[in-house]
């Protein structure tokens, strides 16, 4: 049984990081990163660099959770007490019980700092204890090496690459790598792995 509804707004939150409902209000919560820091989107294929570019962004992630295909989170670190991205859950399949993670990305001053280790396994409980998922899948650019190499370090595994399966913002044609962690691998490996890395 699926215990999820995307009218519900769900928190989660540990001793590091919160994650909740992105909202339209959260434009100012993540504007510095928009201005400042375009390279975040450089292997996204929506980017929200630029005023207009968060705000269709933003829209565009509310949208799609209206529509009951995605579920946006804006995320918040405790240890520098500020905003530092996004990531969402989305291509949600409550009949067969998968959903895809991503969308992901962090401030500059956030990446490498353990932040992300703590926001997977808050969305990886979520998505294998809350919702009942059987199997969470990734996609990246398959030149996106420090994402990729992120994926796997948290246990997931690769399965193959897509190519030439969508466009990117500079109308060249993308492959994408695919990996995932099932819900066996989540209960016998993986949760304990990011347990382990997340102890100070």
């Amino acid at each position: 049984m699926i215990d999820f509804n995307f009218n519900e707004e769900y928190i989660l939150e540990n001793e590091r990081a919160l994650l909740r409902p992105l909202k339209t209000t959260d434009f100012d919560n993540l504007l510095y990163f928009s201005m400042n820091e375009p390279e975040l989107w450089k292997f996204s294929l929506v980017s929200g660099s630029g005023e207009a570019g968060l705000k269709k962004y933003i829209q565009l992630a509310i949208d799609a959770k209206k529509e009951e295909k995605e579920y946006p989170f804006i995320v918040f670190d405790k240890l520098y007490n500020s905003y530092a991205g996004s990531t969402r859950f989305y291509d949600i399949q409550l009949l067969h019980k998968t959903l895809q993670l991503g969308y992901t990305w962090y401030g500059k001053d956030f990446q490498g700092t353990g932040l992300n280790k703590q926001c997977k396994y808050l969305l990886l409980s979520f998505a294998f204890d809350k919702m009942g998922m059987e199997r969470v899948e990734f996609r990246a650019d398959n030149n996106n090496k420090r994402s990729i190499a992120a994926m796997k370090s948290i246990g997931c595994k690769e399965e193959g690459v897509l190519r030439s399966n969508s466009v990117k913002q500079d109308g060249l044609r993308r492959d994408s790598i695919v990996l995932s962690i099932l819900k066996v691998e989540w209960e016998n490996e993986v949760k304990q792995r990011l347990l382990t890395a997340m102890k100070p």
